[in-house]
């Protein structure tokens, strides 16, 4: 975030938990199916398991000939640490903190899919499912606090769909879903480096003041937190296709929209010094001493904190807020999936996934208050320089593949074993990659089972080890024309694996 105040706090789902970034790409999630995930979530779409195909593909579910719900649960645990921190804050200094740490918790992402079938020709499905997630936070004491505090970002899709068979061979389908988006980015505020200054700024002070103000230093300033709450609802669609090529082989094509959200919201920070030029906008302006003004001496009291002669501190503004939104755009993404037979036991899965991450070009903040409070110090030029900006982070990202593989062996009528490797690709831009998501290349390895039941109703099991490659990170501040500003800065360097356990139960109707 920029080092004038940004964060962005989206309303939190009561539905769902924290999801974590270590799961898909990006923040694109996975996590719709657990009879997939055995597989690595190879031949999604293609294979035809249960009503969870249907998110995916909307088109595959008139194959399974039958009306059913399944519903399932993943819990993932994230096992992540950074070490070597560092940061500077904007005059250049070093911030005290903690330099290592471990990142992680668990978290719980859950799924429904319905599917009716009409008639021979014609099925309709129903799904809930968490398409985009992202979550890290670190504590209070973290070095690069002024970077990222709390990184939030979820979408909770409820999707309608339809499917038709065409031939013996084809089918297709379509789906509108409506994406509720809400999360929470948060940071640390460094004004001007006066939490690392600290008591060296009393001899200025003293100076200035001819020796009645020789102990201003504020320790409340280093405990100025900002705030973004907000949230959107917008549609999607997708569409898909499935076709038989023979009794052992089917192949499938699905296609999910772009989204574009504008998350509204309250924008607040708390513990900001009130500087010279404001004090006439405030309550009590007599209870302020102002510093001179210098020219010869660099000093301009306008710019200065003021000091509050109620406590012979430098003086800390209320709480402020301001309505503000973000602009966040979801990428559209193409699935390709086979599912192979190879005997009456054996099948093969593949899956490869184009997503164009390539429109996330930056997270901007602006206002949307006819009196602002907030962005009157944030848009100046000499910190983001541009008109109504509360803040900006450059992203960049590039559009990335994600490929898996899969084997299903069905062991006996009523067992049936699943395994899967996926390799997937980040998009997240090296120049650019932040604390809030220091995301790699990343290895998926997987394993599950389906019990079926002598009454038809089944349960799946699966479980899978993420390993993501080591990462460093090195950021900075930039303004709204994507200029690096100050002289703050931060590094370190990140361990991320995640450990995901995932259940869901099917029964026909």
């Amino acid at each position: 975030m920029n080092n004038k105040p940004l964060s962005y706090s989206l309303v939190a789902l009561a539905l769902i938990s924290a999801t974590s970034q270590a799961q898909a790409a990006g923040f694109k999630l996975f996590e719709q199916s657990t009879s997939a995930m055995g597989n690595a979530y190879a031949g999604r779409g293609a294979q035809l398991t249960d009503a969870s195909v249907g998110y995916t593909n909307p088109a595959a579910l008139i194959k399974l000939e039958k009306s059913q719900f399944s519903a399932g649960l993943n819990l993932v645990n994230v096992d992540g640490k950074f070490t070597n921190a560092s940061a500077t804050s904007a005059k250049g200094l070093p911030v005290s903190g903690k330099g290592s740490d471990s990142l992680g918790g668990i978290s719980a992402i859950p799924h429904f899919h319905y599917v009716n079938q009409i008639n021979d020709q014609f099925a309709v499905g129903f799904s809930v499912a968490v398409p985009f997630g992202t979550s890290s936070e670190y504590e209070n004491d973290f070095v690069g606090r002024y970077f990222a505090q709390q990184t939030e970002f979820q979408i909770l899709a409820f999707q309608p769909s339809v499917s038709y068979q065409l031939n013996d061979k084809l089918s297709i389908g379509g789906a509108i879903a409506l994406n509720y988006a809400s999360g929470t980015l948060s940071k640390y505020k460094d004004h001007s480096s006066l939490c690392e200054i600290g008591a060296g700024i009393n001899p200025s002070y003293s100076m200035l003041s001819g020796g009645a103000f020789s102990d201003v230093a504020q320790s409340a300033y280093c405990d100025s937190l900002y705030e973004v709450s907000g949230d959107d609802i917008q549609p999607s669609y997708t569409l898909g296709l499935h076709y038989q090529v023979n009794d052992n082989i089917n192949l499938a094509l699905s296609y999910h929209s772009a989204v574009n959200y504008t998350l509204e919201g309250d924008s607040t920070i708390n513990n900001t010094p009130i500087t010279g030029e404001f004090v006439p906008y405030t309550q009590h302006p007599e209870q302020y001493w102002i510093a001179p003004t210098i020219p010869e001496m660099g000093v301009y009291g306008a710019k200065m904190p003021v000091v509050d002669l109620t406590t012979g501190k430098l003086a800390v503004s209320p709480a402020k807020t301001e309505r503000s939104s973000l602009g966040l755009d979801t990428p559209q993404s193409l699935i390709l999936s086979v599912d192979s037979k190879i005997n009456d036991a054996l099948s093969l899965q593949f899956s490869g996934t184009w997503t164009q991450w390539s429109k996330f070009t930056d997270i901007s903040v602006l206002s949307e208050d006819t009196t602002p409070s907030i962005s009157a110090s944030t848009s100046q030029p000499q910190n983001l320089n541009k008109a109504g900006y509360i803040g900006y982070i450059p992203e960049y990202w590039s559009d990335v593949w994600a490929f898996a593989l899969g084997a299903t062996y069905q062991l006996d009528t009523h067992w049936t074993l699943k395994s899967g490797i996926a390799r997937d690709f980040s998009p997240v831009n090296p120049d650019y990659r932040s604390a809030r998501i220091p995301a790699n290349n990343r290895t998926w390895l997987t394993a599950g089972a389906n019990y079926l039941s002598d009454n038809k109703w089944s349960i799946d099991f699966a479980g899978g080890l993420m390993f993501m490659e080591e990462t460093s990170v090195i950021d900075h501040e930039y303004n709204a024309q994507g200029q690096k500003i100050y002289n703050s800065s931060y590094q370190a360097d990140y361990d991320i694996n995640a450990y995901v356990v995932s259940i869901q139960f099917n029964y026909p109707l």
